[in-house]
């Protein structure tokens, strides 16, 4: 269907032709305008993304404070991955920096999908497990910068743990 739009994603890296063709029947390419809220935090879950173009920040929203920026997602990334993990609601929200393109699946689809295809299905599920996974990595660093720059503004900690 738009093969020539998966080639270039390092998502799927791997696959092969016959597997694209599989999976594309469950994509959607969708374009998002700058500043366009993709899903809010606590929106139920229907998709996941991939991001073909563009940036997209993802953003959680504490209760007691303004939204904090926890991810970048560029060409290739995965988010609303809430989505594939089976939760009812989006634990972040999404928001495109700039004009970008999505491809999105269902995640009835998804689910549909690896039963109708179970080797390609475990494929699909072992790179969202790997992408997911370093994601998390990365979240690590990205609260550990909001928490230094917040409450530890004058780096105190970090001189105190040095000299240890």
């Amino acid at each position: 269907m738009f093969l020539e739009h998966f080639t270039n994603l390092s998502f799927f890296q791997g696959f092969t032709p016959k597997q694209i063709e599989e999976i594309s029947p469950i994509l959607d390419l969708v374009p998002c305008e700058k500043n366009i809220v993709i899903f809010e935090q606590n929106q139920r879950t229907d998709y996941l993304y991939i991001l073909e173009e563009g940036e997209v920040v993802i953003l959680y929203k504490p209760y007691d404070g303004p939204a904090l920026v926890v991810a970048r997602i560029h060409p290739g990334g995965v988010f609303g991955w809430s989505a594939a993990l089976g939760r009812e609601v989006y634990t972040s929200g999404a928001l495109a920096l700039e004009a970008s393109r999505t491809i999105r699946m269902r995640k009835d689809a998804l689910q549909q999908f690896c039963s109708q295809h179970p080797e390609t299905g475990k494929i699909l599920l072992e790179r969202l497990a790997s992408v997911i996974s370093e994601r998390l990595k990365n979240t690590y660093s990205e609260v550990l910068n909001i928490l230094t720059n917040g409450l530890d503004s004058n780096e105190d900690c970090w001189r105190r743990m040095d000299k240890l």
